[in-house]
């Protein structure tokens, strides 16, 4: 299944049913007069987060939601019937905003959470509603209301506890690849992941979801590279983990372009909790080590951790580290996302 976090649609409710103009005329049965009933209501257009789904493939194709019309009155008193409403379903932690892609309409973060976008319109009054002792044979009936209609952009924000940062090819796949059951793709050249990944990661009996987005390069905010519109996804975390080769020239230098790119984008990414380590320390000599280790240092005014994915080494550190940090955000033991890859098993 393709990932796709991002749609415009089109939708409108349903318009009212029509109000009917009839009289009762039957032959040796008195009490006749007017007997027009009224329009049956429009349908809503609702949208509502379920779990299962982890993107917005399904409107790429269909981009047009209508809600069907109430049914018109009829004589004899018979009232038109409500039209259904008109469900579209949706990942949880997806935003819905209005077609200025600015005002936030709705945000659904717990599946089962709905919300009526658009309401249909009533149905017009039939005849029989304006009899009265002065108006014994009305003559007119009310046409049912309009329905509305809009356009909306859906932007999906994936939910998860922890979020891991940096440059391409600092090891963030291998590392979610090594700490949970989620099969991200992992090679040797930039870019290799292109949409983003969970994972559900356990340390200590805690569980944690974990996110992993594209590699971020300088100028991603200016579009450069795949850009930092995936860094939406992490802007629900409450705690960044931000690998740094250990293998590249400055590993000082690529933390502060990384931390450039966060800030450039804003959302609120460079006030989280950040707990910085530097990777792949089984492919790097001790001087090398200790070398980049210092450069990191200096660079993120504190120590960072050091791992390897491959090797383990590190890696439970890490995760303690990262499940410390939500427990104190969240005050209780860390829940599992619906949508994330299980727990790693060694």
């Amino acid at each position: 299944m393709k990932f796709l976090d991002e749609a415009k649609v089109y939708i409108r409710s349903g318009d009212g049913g029509n109000g009917c103009v009839a009289f009762r005329r039957e032959k040796f049965i008195e009490h006749g007069g007017p007997s027009g009933g009224n329009g049956g209501r429009g349908g809503d257009v609702v949208v509502q987060a379920v779990g299962g789904l982890n993107t917005l493939i399904d409107y790429r194709y269909a981009q047009h939601f209508k809600a069907k019309a109430g049914t018109a009155g009829m004589g004899k008193d018979r009232h038109g019937a409500n039209a259904p409403d008109i469900m579209l379903k949706v990942p949880v932690g997806t935003q819905i905003f209005d077609e200025d892609r600015v005002t936030l309409l709705a945000d659904l973060t717990e599946a089962g959470q709905h919300v009526v976008l658009l309401q249909g319109g009533n149905g017009g009054f039939g005849n029989a509603h304006f009899k009265s002792s002065t108006n014994r044979a009305p003559r007119n009936a009310n046409p049912g209301q309009q329905g509305e209609e809009r356009w909306i952009w859906l932007r999906l924000k994936l939910i998860a506890d922890a979020g891991l940062v940096g440059l391409p090819n600092a090891g963030k796949s291998t590392f979610l690849a090594a700490v949970s059951a989620a099969k991200p793709k992992i090679a040797d050249y930039p870019f290799t992941t292109l949409n983003p990944q969970l994972g559900v990661v356990e340390s200590d009996g805690r569980e944690f979801v974990l996110a992993d987005i594209p590699g971020l390069i300088e100028g991603a905010h200016e579009g450069s590279g795949l850009g930092d519109r995936f860094l939406g996804h992490i802007e629900r975390c409450r705690v960044l983990l931000h690998l740094v080769d250990g293998t590249g020239e400055h590993a000082g230098k690529d933390y502060k372009t990384v931390r450039a790119e966060l800030d450039a984008y804003g959302g609120g990414l460079t006030d989280k909790p950040e707990i910085v380590a530097l990777s792949k320390i089984d492919a790097m000599t001790p001087e090398a080590i200790k070398e980049q280790a210092a450069r990191l240092k200096r660079a993120c005014k504190k120590t960072p951790l050091l791992l390897s994915a491959h090797s383990k080494k590190g890696v439970p550190e890490a995760l303690r580290a990262l499940a410390d940090v939500i427990g104190k955000a969240s005050g209780d033991k860390p829940k599992r996302a619906r949508n994330a890859a299980p727990a790693w098993q060694p």
